[in-house]
C-alpha cells in the first residue's frame, strides 16, 4: 500500500483501559505477538451497540480475566485520542482497513489481588504482565503508542 493509499484510511474506534492499583501504578502487559518489547495497556474494538465503557469493562475481561466487581471506573477521556501505525504494519493488521486507532480512554481503580489477573485467557494477547509506576509506562510502549498514552496519562493524572 502506497502512503497515500494509507491516508485515505478510516481509524478503527477502539478503547483503551488505564487499570490502576491502590497504590496507583498501572498495569501493562507484553504484547504475545511481539518478539520485541511491546508493552501496551488492555485496549479493542468497540462492538456495534456497544458504549465505550462497555466496551472497556469488556475488553479488560478478555484480556486479564479481571471482572467487572473488581473494578471501579472512575474516568474517561472526553475526547477520542489518534495513532497511526507504521505503514509497513497497515496491510497486515485489521485486513489492511485501517491506518490506525481512535480510542476512548477509560481509567478503572482494581480493587482485587494480583492473583486474580490472569492473562491466560481464551485469546490470549499478553505473555507478561507487571504494575508500573505512572511516570515509568510510557518509555515502555511501543513508539507509535506514546503520544496517545501521554495524552491519556495526563488526562488522569490527578486521579493516579
Amino acid at each position: 500500500m502506497s502512503p497515500e493509499d494509507i491516508a485515505k484510511l478510516p481509524y478503527r474506534p477502539c478503547v483503551g483501559v488505564m487499570l490502576a492499583n491502590t497504590d496507583g501504578a498501572l498495569f501493562v502487559g507484553q504484547r504475545l505477538d511481539s518478539e520485541t518489547p511491546a508493552w501496551q495497556m488492555p485496549q479493542g474494538g468497540i462492538d456495534p451497540g456497544e458504549t465505550p465503557r462497555e466496551a472497556a469493562l469488556r475488553e479488560l475481561c478478555e484480556e486479564t480475566g479481571v471482572t467487572p466487581d473488581l473494578v471501579t471506573v472512575e474516568d474517561e477521556t472526553d475526547d477520542w485520542l489518534t495513532y497511526d501505525l507504521p505503514h509497513e504494519i497497515v496491510p497486515r493488521i485489521w485486513k489492511g482497513q485501517f491506518k490506525g486507532q481512535c480510542q476512548k480512554w477509560v481509567l478503572m481503580r482494581f480493587h482485587g489481588r494480583d492473583e486474580q489477573v490472569n492473562i491466560a485467557t481464551d485469546h490470549p494477547e499478553f505473555s507478561e504482565w507487571r504494575w508500573l509506576p505512572a511516570d515509568e509506562v510510557v518509555d515502555q510502549i511501543v513508539p507509535f503508542k506514546r503520544a496517545v498514552y501521554e495524552q491519556a496519562l495526563a488526562r488522569f493524572r490527578d486521579k493516579l
